[in-house]
């Protein structure tokens, strides 16, 4: 017997298990598992009426909010596609990816709309825009005819959902390996391409994550990750199946994020390096930390975390830090670090070491570290080749760029882009990609390694390091810093700190400090920004 792989099995078997266990806390709003259920058939049932079917797309611009878990588990019973839209670009940004991705339905959260009425009628296929409501008071007191302005503008969420009736829709014919999800990756140059995730690739991401986290009944999972990026990472998806607590935050603060950590008794979260960081820096009290949840599993991806951040979070959080890796295209997750029972002897900082280090492949997914010739690098000899994968989590392609696709899909295998080393016990080490990967006569430089010690200074908040010019070297790690508030630190304290530990030619031969470091829309650090100031003036860019 061959069933077809949905996320709807996750909310269906929840429902099933865990009918009036608490499901998701978002802010004021409190839902039972059963009520949840409702609601996502509801959702169903209005878009269909709204004439959404099979195959068309549904956008959603919103912060983090039950409504948009509300889209993963709908979606999937309709077997129409959603696209969850990053809320940080601009409505420029929101032209092309609505074109482009045909949508057909535009969902927005009150608050965000006057990102989309500037491109209104340049957008070609939306048929009903749809406005969810945090405050309807302000709603109707912004507009002066005292209430919407006619179906042909924004139509009230909730009137959709009231509207329509709360049971299972009529079953559609769905096959797994057709497109659930569209995400526009926000990249760093150019227009963002649509990755299409299909319903298999999405289950088996999310059963790799209840294996690799050990997601349980028990659980209470914080959202802190934007939830349209890579739809949350997919963990919605494991915590739903398992029956675990939804704790929703629009915006990660640092004080909030503690005190519902603390108050809803968190035992789950995902979170960048980037905030990992921010939550180490932020001060809490005696009793704050004592009450602390004991041993709060944080899955950390996106960027490789600094050794200093795990173990400042491990030490002073008592949280167990689970380093992941993969990327929009691998849906996302296709390696996880975490120390193996035959390193439980093992000293604290060698296990520290091996928890860096980007990991070993999850089940189903094939990993190889490849030289330019495509043969495979020898494990533990420092050679650095390319992350390649094959596996059931990889994308079905590049919405309407077929040559996009065959760039990067070539013989079965997915080619990341990502430059590595590979160790005998099967663990693999990003080292840069392969744009920021230095080459300093004739040296391959790691700027994350590079990074990864300046993080290790008292002083340091973030660093980046990129190439830099050299007329005799060619070029020389250039490391730009955000020192921590109230620090102090000059180019040569910092210099002469990675010289103490660093072969030299690893070094930084500059240090700039600024401010802040520029970022793309996901939170990305923009080395391509970054690099332009620094080779500013050059005709090109030598090695």
């Amino acid at each position: 017997m061959i069933v077809p792989l949905n996320e709807y099995d996750f909310l269906k078997r929840a429902i099933v298990a865990h009918s009036s266990k608490e499901a998701i806390v978002c802010g004021d709003v409190r839902l039972t598992y059963s009520e949840f259920g409702e609601r996502v058939n509801r959702w169903a049932n209005a878009m269909s009426d709204l004439g959404v079917r099979k195959g068309d797309r549904v956008a959603m611009l919103s912060q983090n909010c039950h409504r948009i878990l509300e889209a993963f588990f709908a979606t999937p019973l309709l077997g129409s596609i959603l696209m969850p839209l990053n809320f940080r670009l601009v409505p420029d940004d929101f032209e092309y990816i609505l074109n482009h991705g045909g949508a057909k339905v535009l969902i927005v959260e009150q608050g965000l709309t006057h990102l989309i009425d500037p491109i209104r009628d340049k957008l070609k296929t939306i048929e009903r825009f749809v406005v969810a409501l945090n405050e309807p008071e302000a709603w109707f007191d912004n507009d002066p005819g005292g209430g919407f302005r006619g179906e042909d503008d924004w139509t009230d969420y909730e009137s959709l959902l009231a509207a329509a009736p709360p049971d299972l829709p009529p079953s559609v014919e769905i096959d797994e390996n057709e497109a659930s999800a569209l995400l526009y990756t926000s990249g760093t140059t150019g227009r963002p391409k649509g990755v299409m995730l299909t319903h298999r690739n999405l289950y088996i991401n999310a059963m790799n994550s209840i294996c690799e986290f050990g997601v349980h009944e028990r659980d209470v999972y914080l959202h802190t990750l934007a939830q349209f990026h890579c739809n949350g990472w997919g963990v919605p998806y494991a915590v739903t199946g398992m029956g675990g607590t939804h704790v929703i935050v629009k915006k990660f603060e640092p004080a909030p994020f503690f005190d519902l950590v603390i108050r809803e008794k968190v035992t789950f979260a995902c979170m960048p390096p980037t905030m990992i960081n921010m939550a180490l820096n932020h001060t809490l009290t005696p009793e704050s930390l004592a009450n602390l949840p004991k041993a709060m599993r944080v899955g950390t991806a996106g960027s490789a975390p600094p050794m200093a951040t795990i173990q400042g979070a491990q030490e002073k959080l008592g949280w167990k830090v689970i380093q992941i890796y993969g990327l929009t295209e691998t849906s996302p997750f296709l390696t996880v670090s975490k120390v193996k029972p035959g390193m439980d002897n093992w000293s604290e900082q060698e296990k520290l070491r091996f928890q860096t280090k980007t990991g070993y492949p999850m089940i189903g997914v094939d990993v190889r570290v490849v030289d330019e010739g495509d043969s495979d690098v020898r494990p533990d000899s420092g050679e650095v080749g390319e992350v390649i994968t094959r596996a059931n989590v990889v994308m079905a392609g590049y919405w309407r760029q077929p040559e996009a696709t065959d760039a990067v899909i070539v013989d079965g295998w997915f080619h990341t882009g990502d430059m590595a080393m590979i160790d005998s016990e099967g663990f693999i080490e990003v080292c840069d990609r392969k744009k920021d990967l230095i080459i300093s006569g004739g040296e391959n430089i790691s700027s994350i390694e590079v990074e990864g010690f300046l993080y290790k200074h008292p002083a340091v908040l973030e660093a980046a390091v990129v190439a830099a010019p050299d007329e005799r070297w060619g070029e020389v790690p250039y490391a730009i810093v955000v020192l921590k508030p109230g620090a102090s630190a000059g180019e040569p304290d910092l210099i002469e700190f990675c010289r103490e530990s660093l072969a030299h030619y690893k070094c930084p031969k500059r240090i700039e400090f600024i401010e802040s470091l520029p970022r793309t829309a996901t939170g990305k650090i923009q080395k391509n920004v970054l690099r332009d100031r620094v080779w500013k003036g050059q005709t090109k860019r030598v090695n």
